[in-house]
Formats: C-alpha cells, sequence, structure tokens
C-alpha cells in the first residue's frame, strides 16, 4: 500500500473487540501468531510526530508498508514501526511524547494483542485468535488513530503509517531516535532543587499493581519516555489521565531523595503499599519498578559495587543472571533493596544513584550500552568499567577492578581496616584486683566512650 487510505474510525466494525478490559492481558507463545518487535530484534520503534495542517492530505489516513498479518506463516518475529502524524490548532510538539505513551495503552486495550515497552523497545504480540479473526495491520492502526481523538479531541487531523518491512523500519527507527534525542535533551541543566512540584506516572499499573512513577527534571521515568516536562504537560491536557502532579512537600533527606510529597503520592496511588519512597539510591524505600524500564541496576555484593544490563544485552552478567533474570527480580513494582528500573537518560543526570557512590559505585556495564552512553561516564573512570569483553565471571570481575585501580577498591580497603580497627576495651582498671580465673573478652567497633568514673562489682 503506497498511498494512505481513508479509514472509519468507528471500533465496533473491527473484526475483534477492543476496551480497557483487555490490558494487561499477556500473549504466551503457545498462543501467539506473531510477533513485533521485542529483544529478537534490533530494530523496532513507535513515534508521533506533530506537523502542518496541509501535511496531512488525508485524513484519519492509514498507509502499510511491508507483509500484512494474513501474509504470515505464523511464529514468525519481525521488525516492526509505528508512524503517527498529527494536526490540531492547539496541538504542541511538547506533546509527542504523551500522545506516543499512549500507544501502550490503546494497543492492549486490543483483544489479542499485547503491547510491552517504548520508543525503540516495543515489543508486540499478536495471537492466533486475532489472526483467525481476520485482524490486519489496518485495524491496528484504526484503533491508534480512534482512541487518540478520543482522549485527545483537540486533534483535528491524523495518519497513521505501520512498517513491517525491514529496510524502511530500519530508516525510520534512524530518524526517531534523533527525536528521541532531542526530546530528551530539553530538561538539561535543570535541577530538582529548582522547581517545588514532581509529577507521577501510573500507566503501567495494569502490568505492575502498585507501581508509581516519580518524575523529576533529573529523574527520568524509568521507560525513558517521560520527562518531566512530559508529565507537566500530559497531566495539564489530561488531569484525570496518568500522569499527575505531586508537591514537594518538605525534604526528609536530601542526599536520598526523600520528600513528604512523593512520600503521600506512593501511599496514594499504591493504596498503601509503600509508605516512603528514595529517588537516589536504590538500597533503601527503593523506587518500584514497572516491566517497562530500559535498564535494570543491580546490587554485586561480592565486589559491593553495582552493575547494569539494558534489554539489548542478550549475555549474562558477571553473577551469570541474564537481563530477563534480574527483571524478574526487580519488576511488578515492588520495592526490592538492590535492583532498580533505570531510564536511559538518567545516566546522565547529576543525581544518578547519588546516594550510593554514583558513578564511582558502578562495576560493570554490556558494551553496546557503555559506548551508547559514553559521554555520561566520568573520564577517568572510562577504561575501568569492564564489560563482558573484559570479564566473564566475578573472579575476573574483582581482579579487573583492582588492576584497574577503580574507586570502588578504596572501598574495600576502607572495610577491611574497619574490621581491623574493632577496638578492645580500654584498660582502665589497671589498679583493680581481679581474680585468676577466666574473663569475657569483649570488642567495641566504632564505639566511643566518655566516662566520669567506673565502677566494678565482684559478685
Amino acid at each position: 500500500m503506497n498511498e494512505f487510505k481513508n479509514c472509519d474510525l468507528d471500533l465496533k466494525k473491527l473484526p475483534v473487540d477492543v476496551g480497557p478490559s483487555y490490558e494487561g492481558e499477556r500473549i504466551r507463545g503457545p498462543d501467539m501468531f506473531l510477533e513485533l518487535g521485542g529483544p529478537k530484534v534490533k530494530f523496532k520503534f513507535e513515534l508521533i510526530r506533530v506537523v502542518g495542517k496541509d501535511d496531512i492530505t488525508v485524513n484519519n489516513g492509514f498507509k502499510l508498508i511491508g507483509k500484512d498479518i494474513p501474509e504470515y506463516n505464523g511464529g514468525e518475529t519481525i521488525p516492526f514501526g509505528i508512524f503517527v502524524e498529527v494536526y490540531g490548532e492547539k496541538v504542541e510538539v511538547d506533546l509527542e511524547g504523551i500522545f506516543e505513551r499512549k500507544i501502550h495503552d490503546f494497543i492492549n486495550n486490543i483483544q489479542g494483542m499485547m503491547h510491552l515497552n517504548q520508543r525503540y523497545d516495543i515489543w508486540c504480540r499478536i495471537s492466533k485468535a486475532d489472526k483467525e479473526k481476520g485482524l490486519k495491520f489496518e485495524h491496528i492502526g484504526i484503533v491508534i488513530m480512534s482512541l487518540l481523538k478520543k482522549h485527545f479531541p483537540f486533534i483535528e487531523k491524523i495518519r497513521c503509517t505501520l512498517i513491517t518491512n525491514e529496510q524502511d523500519v530500519i530508516e525510520f527507527h534512524k530518524k526517531a531516535v534523533e527525536v528521541y534525542s532531542a526530546r530528551d535533551m530539553k530538561t538539561k541543566g535543570m535541577k530538582d532543587e529548582d522547581i517545588d512540584t514532581f509529577y507521577g506516572c501510573t500507566l503501567c499499573q495494569s502490568f505492575a499493581p502498585g507501581h508509581v512513577c516519580i518524575i523529576s527534571p533529573e529523574r527520568i521515568s524509568l521507560c525513558g519516555a517521560i520527562s518531566w516536562l512530559d508529565a507537566r504537560a500530559a497531566a495539564k491536557i489530561d488531569p484525570e489521565g496518568a500522569n499527575f502532579p505531586i508537591p514537594k512537600g518538605e525534604c526528609l533527606d536530601a542526599v536520598k531523595g526523600i520528600w513528604t510529597g512523593s512520600n503521600a503520592a506512593v501511599q496514594k496511588y499504591s493504596n498503601g503499599k509503600f509508605q516512603q519512597v528514595a529517588l537516589y539510591t536504590m538500597f533503601e524505600s527503593v523506587h518500584t519498578s514497572c516491566g517497562c524500564f530500559e535498564s535494570i541496576g543491580f546490587y554485586i555484593p561480592e565486589v559491593d559495587g553495582i552493575g547494569v544490563v539494558d534489554r539489548n544485552f542478550n549475555g549474562a552478567s558477571p553473577n551469570g543472571m541474564k537481563f530477563s533474570q534480574l527483571a524478574a527480580q526487580a519488576g511488578g513494582g515492588q520495592q526490592i533493596e538492590g535492583f532498580l528500573g533505570i531510564g536511559i537518560q538518567w545516566f546522565y543526570s547529576r543525581k544518578f544513584l547519588s546516594a550510593d557512590g554514583g558513578w564511582n559505585r558502578m562495576v560493570w556495564l554490556p558494551s553496546t550500552l557503555k559506548e551508547r552512553i559514553k559521554e555520561a561516564i566520568p573520564p577517568e573512570l572510562a577504561d575501568k568499567i569492564p564489560t563482558e569483553k573484559d570479564v566473564h565471571n566475578l573472579d575476573e570481575l574483582k581482579n579487573f577492578l583492582k588492576e584497574k585501580e577503580h574507586p570502588i577498591v578504596k572501598r574495600w580497603e576502607e572495610a577491611e581496616k574497619e574490621k581491623e580497627e574493632e577496638t578492645e576495651l580500654p584498660d582502665i582498671f589497671l589498679d583493680v584486683p581481679f581474680p585468676s580465673v577466666s574473663y569475657t573478652k569483649i570488642l567495641l567497633k566504632d564505639v566511643r566512650i566518655d566516662a566520669e568514673s567506673a565502677v566494678v562489682k565482684k559478685r
């Protein structure tokens, strides 16, 4: 299909049912007909752009570039792209990311379809049942356009392009990544201390009940798709939606990032499941993780350091765990100390795990991720953080860190020194005669004793 086709956006005329009751539906392998994007495919994306009135010549238009659903045999995993263009007199460019993130909801409204993640990490599945009912990509495009117009009635014109042809997906993907990067740069220079309102997001609660994402200027959403500016815009145009303002309130701990306002938000939106959240640490009142996170931070106790894996890494970390295994530990909307979902843009923030030592605590990264975020890594640490190309197990990791004199080694030395400084009770009773019998030795660690007098009684 080379030209846009005008579509009837009446969802009741589709071969499958559409409604919010289907959110959270999982399409397992045995029930799957076709997989779109996901971890097995390098190129996939979803992108929405605001365009001029005259750029959309066919309103409610749909175009497919590549093969349609009935043309596949079943069981394939294919590259996939979603490109939507919108126009409206009141539609602002700053809303692109908000519209885009709603695609997750809209596709999950389709009975027999599953949508996970966002931006360049999308992962969709179409069930065998949907294929038998006659579902086509045009129908998916109709759902996206219809629900976008329903939720944002100020959108006057819209058209949707779905891409399954690999080469075209690659070309669109390159442009999409450039757009994502430009959006992320908008919050650069903003500081959490300079504003009085954070924003929350509960978009992923259909998959992770209890999860509440706290978004600040220096802490992007775990999915990486919603910045503080995006969330602010979303809360304005859709006050009843998944994004909402959070007055910061009183700062309880500036180092760990704990405020009365963010605590109240997690209490309310988790239905009392959680009472407190710390934004800058993964070791206390940990921020919950959904399942849409771009990467996962995990504690490696053997070296007292932190490693990170991202969705594009299919290998194992030095402790032998893969992304899927770590995701099972971190996700689901739980507070799990030592595990934390991370949006890629947070690596560039001065608040990145700042309460835990920041980059000085980072001891392992996948090589592709390290290359991708190289500008975020302090130059003095660039050759001291190993990848899967340098180490393959914990022993090799520890030796590498020692050899490169990684800052974490000083933590080891300090910890060892503390053990050695365990102090015996001072000998303040030199003139007191003790019977020549066995006695108990008392060791005190990190204790200072101030006393004007001491009384020793014999039983």
